[in-house]
């Protein structure tokens, strides 16, 4: 019987990995543009509030998808339990991320800032499943 050998993690072509990167960030700012024109018919002051302008959004929501890929990266790396891991650091890092965000409340409402709450949670629900497949983690 032949000897199966088993790479603690499957490797991905590089241009691979910035394909789904760059697909995430499509599908995120997508997205998080339609969140934005949302918050802004329900918000009293609709074009007040910056963060809800597409450079706002869109750069942040790249740097995010970005960061989130470089931080996957290091875990998929350097963690012996890389699952278990990420099911504990992905949600908390979401949630810290919201904190920016409530300090916006008394300039962008509950709808802007609602929205861009909404925002964080869509970035990491379509990140997530795209570094998955272009940054596999170990079997376990």
């Amino acid at each position: 019987m032949p000897t199966v050998v088993r790479t603690p993690t499957a490797r991905r072509a590089p241009l691979a990995v910035a394909g789904g990167v760059l697909a995430a960030i499509v599908a995120a700012s997508a997205v998080n543009a339609v969140l934005a024109v949302g918050a802004r018919v329900l918000a009293d002051k609709p074009d007040d509030f910056g963060p809800l302008d597409p450079g706002s959004y869109m750069f942040l929501t790249a740097v995010g998808v970005l960061l989130g890929a470089v931080g996957w990266a290091v875990v998929r790396r350097a963690s012996k339990h890389p699952h278990a891991l990420l099911r504990v650091l992905v949600p908390l890092v979401v949630v810290v991320s919201f904190v920016p965000d409530f300090f916006l409340f008394g300039d962008g409402g509950a709808a802007g800032v609602a929205a861009l709450l909404l925002m964080h949670v869509a970035v990491a629900a379509i990140a997530v499943p795209v570094y998955r497949r272009v940054m596999p983690l170990a079997a376990g």
